[in-house]
């Protein structure tokens, strides 16, 4: 994807995972589906399927570049060559791996002495680069340059004898942000950081089989449960490990234990409510509608728009489709106080933009905001326009669609923002450009700069303190905010820097 695009924080990863189902394969398919916004360069599936003939287990394997609905487009793959009752799945954008590498592309897998293993992994390891070096100083081989091939080194040379106690041992020595589905032969693993910064979910579904069997699921986020009709259970718990074999389908339970005896305060990834995650979802333990909706509404409370002419029509509009219900909040929590705005559909997204399109000639560039979004002129000519998104990185798009928005004649712009200016780098998996590309960091943190730049009659953005107040406190929970304060709850590893192609 060309950088001019790159105006959205990116999630780097879904994962998905099955036990317990023949058409394992194909649940991992529409799983893999729903998740489609959490990554999008490439998918992979990897099966188990036991083989009388060798009396052992085979690993089969389908990945590449692309969407889901591309790379799995020959539906026998999913019936004949991804063959087994487990499999693990991923969509991916690159963290720590070049984008167009394709043995970067997850689940990544190995054959060991403990047989085969799988790992699909969502976030990124802070301390990647240190193990990798050890390793390599031990004479270890490396095929990728993902920073989930660490996992597998880690375990294959594990001096633990049973292969929870490896996996245990391995995922002991990593830092940073991570949630992980591993299969082995005959077990499917699901693993969360300390810090639970990327949500993970475990679901179930009952009489999914013939014979009235149980089959147990694994998600980044519920919607991935929902497609197939299957039951949230719980969340995975930071620095849990939990798994699931054969007797799991006979009880209905699931074994879990602690990566380390201690436990810590989380540091949920805010981003994943302000943005990442679909409207529809649970994660955290709570609905991202109802996050975004109280997003909106402390956003009117606190950054109200005041027209200069208090007769005029004012209009609030999303940016489809991410700021859709925080903007409901928005015009619900404005009338509520006596305001008098109305919600209108003012910018009409198109769907059928692929992962990639045609980028315009140099001379033209600044129009390839239209290749996504229209305008409906009837609604914004001569009203006062309000429009209400989840954030701003770069301020390309914004200003595009400002300038856009602007082209209908409506008497005024005003910008509201979901979310504080971003100026710092993510190291927990979620992808920004580099510090010096950032409107907030290209403007001193200025907002009524940044709002010229727009060319909007005034722009605010949800100061942090409200943006905490947004979100679930409930159970303990805290949140990650170092792309908007710079302060990192897990230390970075000095030697970890971004490489800008990876991106």
């Amino acid at each position: 994807m060309n950088a001019d695009n790159r105006d959205k924080p990116r999630c780097h990863c879904a994962v998905f995972g099955v036990f317990g189902h023949p058409a394992a394969a194909q649940f991992t398919y529409y799983g893999l589906l729903a998740q489609q916004h959490r990554g999008q360069e490439g998918s992979g599936i990897v099966t188990s399927q036991f083989d009388p003939k060798i009396n052992r287990h085979r690993f089969h394997v389908h990945k590449d570049f692309g969407l889901v609905t591309e790379i799995y487009r020959d539906e026998k793959l999913l019936t004949e060559t991804l063959r087994g009752s487990m499999a693990v799945g991923h969509n991916r954008y690159s963290t720590a791996g070049a984008a167009d590498n394709r043995l970067n592309i997850q689940p990544l897998t190995v054959i060991y002495k403990n047989g085969n293993l799988a790992v699909a992994h969502n976030g990124n390891l802070t301390n990647f680069k240190q193990i990798r070096k050890e390793l390599q100083e031990e004479g270890t081989i490396f095929q990728t340059t993902s920073d989930t091939e660490v996992i597998l080194h880690l375990i294959a040379r594990s001096k633990k004898k049973d292969q929870i106690d490896q996996i245990r041992d391995a995922l002991s020595r990593i830092q940073g942000a991570f949630s992980l589905v591993i299969m082995t032969d005959d077990k499917l693993i699901a693993a969360r950081d300390q810090s639970g910064f990327r949500p993970l979910a475990l679901g179930r579904k009952t009489n999914a089989t013939p014979d009235g069997g149980l089959a147990f699921f694994i998600a980044s986020e519920t919607v991935g449960f929902d497609i197939i009709d299957a039951e949230y259970v719980r969340d995975i718990e930071p620095g849990e490990i939990v798994v699931i074999d054969r007797e799991s389908t006979k009880t209905g339970t699931v074994k879990s234990l602690r990566i380390h005896d201690r436990k810590e305060k989380p540091h949920h990834c805010i981003f994943e409510y302000i943005y990442f995650s679909r409207p529809d979802s649970h994660i955290f333990g709570h609905s991202v509608d109802k996050v975004r909706r109280k997003l909106g509404k402390n956003l009117a409370k606190t950054k109200p728009v005041h027209p200069k002419d208090t007769g005029d029509k004012v209009i609030v509009i999303n940016v489809p489709d991410s700021s859709n219900t925080a903007t409901m909040g928005f015009v619900q929590e404005t009338n509520k106080h006596g305001g008098s705005v109305k919600l209108e559909i003012g910018l009409i997204r198109s769907h059928y933009i692929g992962r990639t399109f045609i980028q315009p000639k140099q001379d033209v560039r600044e129009n390839k905001v239209k290749t996504k979004f229209n305008t409906v002129k009837g609604v914004l000519k001569d009203n006062v326009v309000v429009i209400v998104d989840d954030s701003i990185v770069r301020g390309t798009t914004s200003k595009q669609l400002v300038q856009l928005v602007k082209q209908a004649g409506p008497k005024e712009v005003h910008f509201r923002v979901t979310s504080p200016p971003i100026k710092f780098p993510c190291h927990y998996g979620m992808d920004f450009p580099t510090p010096n590309e950032l409107v907030a960091n290209q403007c001193n943190g200025d907002v009524k700069k940044i709002g010229d730049e727009l060319g909007v009659d005034s722009l605010e953005y949800l100061e942090i303190g409200d943006l905490l107040d947004s979100v679930p406190q409930e159970n303990g929970a805290n949140y990650c905010t170092a792309c908007f304060s710079g302060t990192y709850p897990i230390p970075i590893d000095s030697n970890q820097t971004k490489d800008e192609n990876e991106a």
